[in-house]
This record gives structure tokens, sequence and C-alpha cells, in this order.
């Protein structure tokens, strides 16, 4: 296994409580896998994908227990000048808005080229040579000119090529990609997770898709993890989710995605709100948004059940769900 994550435990400390993020996750991918983690905004997704990277801004968070085996090597037991060289050589992330993410002052060559210079003392000029070689990689035309040129000088789909060819600069063995499509038009977003999908399998690395919209990661996940109020309540091989998902969670969201069969009719959404991490509703915390919910809902917190030998629901009726 490329990465296991065990009963990781992440809570931030704030004046008006305490906010428990992600509340025992665990999930693993291996080389040449993608795993797509789904959830709303909220549900901990990205959060665990600070964890396991180490940025996570401590404090106000502190990671309360749990275990992240990268390689072998627990890496929350790492000194902070190990964890920061496993980054970008080991695992490496493509953070959601690009624009934020990049320095509005340094070219994208000098960015790019920032990362040869400081971690295999190549020279500025080779260096940049490398960034234009990138460039080229994610498809970015006329790339020997425009490695001069700043951020703000891109297209939304660029700048998010640019964050992938920052990723891929030291060829890691995982990447991470945070909601790496949020801000783009569909078409846009199309093509960057077909760049994803064949740069994955060219490269042979792991891949974390973070998403919180099921119709992008249909035909380039391989697993799938949904995640609700910090913890994971269904994980399957992909086809089985689409197929017939066993969790009313899951259910939910695959009724949200707009089809084309449906011309002219409202789009479903799932009642209510997610809960408020700093009080978190006592058995599923999915009960008060869940149409299938009784009494056992309310008091008892449900285990992932094994629904199958790699498959895994946190509903206590997850088989009606299955045949609903």
């Amino acid at each position: 296994m490329l990465l296991e994550v065990r009963d990781l435990h992440v809570e931030f400390r704030t004046r008006d409580g305490v906010a428990k993020a992600v509340n025992g996750v665990s999930y693993g991918v291996d080389a040449g896998e993608t795993l797509a983690v789904l959830g709303e905004s909220g549900s901990g997704k990205s959060v665990t994908a600070q964890a396991v990277m180490g940025i996570l801004d401590m404090p106000p968070g502190r990671i309360t227990g749990g275990e992240v085996f990268f390689q072998g090597k627990d890496v929350l037991k790492l000194k902070e000048e190990e964890r920061r060289r496993l980054r970008g050589y080991g695992m490496a992330m493509i953070f959601q808005d690009a624009l934020s993410a990049l320095n509005p002052v340094l070219s994208v060559g000098d960015q790019l080229g920032e990362m040869f210079v400081v971690h295999r003392r190549m020279s500025k000029k080779d260096a940049r040579a490398k960034a234009v070689e990138l460039m080229d990689r994610v498809r970015i035309p006329g790339a020997a000119e425009r490695v001069r040129d700043y951020p703000h000088q891109f297209s939304g789909g660029m700048r998010q090529r640019i964050m992938i060819a920052m990723a891929l600069a030291l060829e890691p063995a995982l990447i991470i990609a945070d909601e790496p499509t949020t801000a783009l038009d569909v078409t846009v977003q199309a093509q960057v997770m077909d760049l994803l999908a064949e740069l994955q399998r060219e490269y042979h690395m792991g891949l974390i898709l973070i998403t919180h919209d099921l119709g992008v990661v249909a035909d380039v996940a391989d697993r799938i993890a949904v995640m609700y109020a910090g913890k994971i309540v269904e994980s399957a091989p992909v086809h089985d989710i689409y197929k017939s998902p066993a969790h009313p969670y899951t259910r939910g969201l695959l009724d949200s995605i707009p089809r084309l069969d449906q011309k002219g009719q409202e789009l479903y959404a799932i009642k209510g709100l997610p809960p408020n991490l700093m009080n978190i509703p006592p058995g599923c915390a999915f009960h008060p948004r869940c149409p299938m919910a009784q009494d056992v809902c309310r008091t008892d917190v449900p285990p992932l059940y094994e629904v199958s030998e790699e498959r895994g629901s946190a509903c206590h009726f997850w088989r009606e769900c299955l045949h609903g």
C-alpha cells in the first residue's frame, strides 16, 4: 500500500468550542490507483488531505489520533525537516484555487524552476529549461514564450495546468488533487481530468481526488470514499457506487447530479444542512436529513458494516438502501 490512513482524528480549537473535523477516517491508495474522496463542503475531505501532507495549520488545528503510513513509514512521527523533504519528492498537492496558490509577483517559469534549484541544485538556466519542459508536458501552448508570463496572464484552465506541472515536477509517488476543477467550466473540467488521468497512468502515481461532484470522477476513479461529518460513510469500487449506493447520503449525492433526461424538472437536493462540527448529532450524524432514519439511527453510531469484501457502509439499513 502506497498510502494508508488509519483512524485519523483532527480537531480545531476555537473561541466558540472544539470543531471535530475528522473523526476516525481510514483509507488507502496503491501506486497507479485513483481514490476519489467525496462529500459536501465541511465533511472533512480537505482537512484529512492537509493532515496527510503535513500542511495543517496548527494551531488551531490539532491531530488528536491516528496514523498515516506512506511507503510503510508513519509520517506523523517524522521531524518537520523530514516531512518537508517528503513533500514534492514523495507526495504533492494540487490546490483548488490556482490563482491564490501561485505567487502573483513571480513568473510561472520562476515558480516551476524554483523546485529544481532548491531540491536538485540546478542552475537557473537549467531550471528554466525544465519549467518549459513541464509546461509542454501539461499542454500549455507556446510554453517557451509563456514561461516568463505571470499567473494573471493565464486562463483558469491554464493556471490549473501550471499547478499540475508544479505537482509533477519532482515526480512524486502520490498526488492529492483538492477540487482541481471546481472553478472551471465543464469543457475545461473534462480536459483537466483527462490530463490528470493520462499523467497518472504514465507515471504510475497514486492519485487522491477530492471533490463534491460525483459526475467528475465517474470515468477516472477506481474507488470512492464518501465522507460526511468527518467520517467515511461509504467506501466501494466506483462502479458499485453508481450502480447501487449502500448509504442514503451517497444516494442523495447521485440523485443531485443533473441529467439530460430530466430537462425542465427541478433538481433534487438533499434536505437540510450539514451538521455543525461543534455539535454533531448523536447516533448517525446524517439522521436529521435522512429519509430512511429510524429510532436506532438517532441513538446508535453505525460502524462501517462490511457489505462485501471491497465495500463498506456506515448505515444501519444498508441492505434496504442497497436494494432501494
